[in-house]
């Protein structure tokens, strides 16, 4: 099986690096289109045709069998006509885990840390709302602009990484919020300064995981054997931190240039 992921940058990794504890025998071909980053303050119709772009690349170039979009706010602007435009294409994208959240919750109080334009979009709109129909769960919804360009910059253990989240953080610290999803897939990155500033035992809740088994249920359906060798190649359209990337892998990995 060839599986094509991509993200505005380092985020989408955090999936992969889930990726590689689950799917066997399959080439992983990974984009961090960090020429455009970060998606979350573009436009929709912006991210919808660098979605395309990237999809085109990978069907040309590794026809791929699978596409994982690792980025909620890409899955937002374009998860939709990207199954409308490749119905033979297994297409997965990110969601932040509303569900789970509202499912491990001892307090009935959850926070959702997302990218401004995540929690604009449609999709997350619909979601919430549909679940909060269904159980009594006060949500403290918090967009976090510029967060993903400083895990980019790798100032993940900075001061000032730590007063944005501090800032953020702290009207849910205040309410009693015990689970808090990631609405982004760089936020990981920063899950255990997270952990640090709510001063409580938490759920962190992150979608990596929950991708990668649905992987592995479509990619069985279509034929493939969960076995043998995985390989991975990482690609970015303009700079990115290569250290972040072995350390989030968890092995010394080549990251390639590329322009689309």
């Amino acid at each position: 099986m060839k599986i094509g992921v991509f993200d505005s940058g380092l985020g989408g990794l955090t999936v992969v690096q889930a990726m590689t504890q689950i799917i066997k025998g399959a080439k992983i071909f990974y984009i961090a289109d960090t020429q455009h980053a970060p998606y979350g303050e573009k436009t929709q119709e912006q991210i919808l045709q660098y979605a395309f772009n990237i999809t085109e690349y990978f069907l040309n170039t590794y026809e791929i069998d699978a596409l994982i979009i690792a980025c909620n706010t890409a899955t937002s602007a374009a998860v939709k006509a990207l199954r409308e435009t490749y119905p033979e294409l297994i297409i997965i994208g990110t969601e932040p885990g509303i569900k789970p959240a509202m499912e491990q919750t001892k307090t009935g109080k959850v926070g959702v840390l997302a990218t401004p334009a995540t929690l604009q979009g449609d999709k997350y709109q619909q979601l919430a709302n549909s679940l909060a129909m269904q159980k009594d769960v006060t949500l403290f919804e918090q967009a976090c602009p510029g967060l993903v360009e400083q895990i980019e910059q790798g100032k993940i253990d900075h001061p000032q990484t730590q007063e944005m989240l501090e800032a953020w953080l702290h009207p849910m610290r205040e309410n009693d919020v015990d689970t808090v999803v990631l609405g982004c897939t760089h936020y990981p990155l920063v899950a255990d300064m997270i952990e640090k500033i709510m001063q409580r035992e938490l759920n962190l809740i992150h979608t990596g995981e929950a991708i990668a088994k649905r992987l592995l249920v479509l990619g069985e359906e279509k034929g493939h054997k969960n076995e043998g060798e995985l390989t991975l190649a990482i690609y970015s359209t303009d700079s990115i931190a290569t250290h972040l990337v072995s350390g989030i892998i968890g092995k010394e990995v080549e990251v390639e240039a590329i322009v689309l």
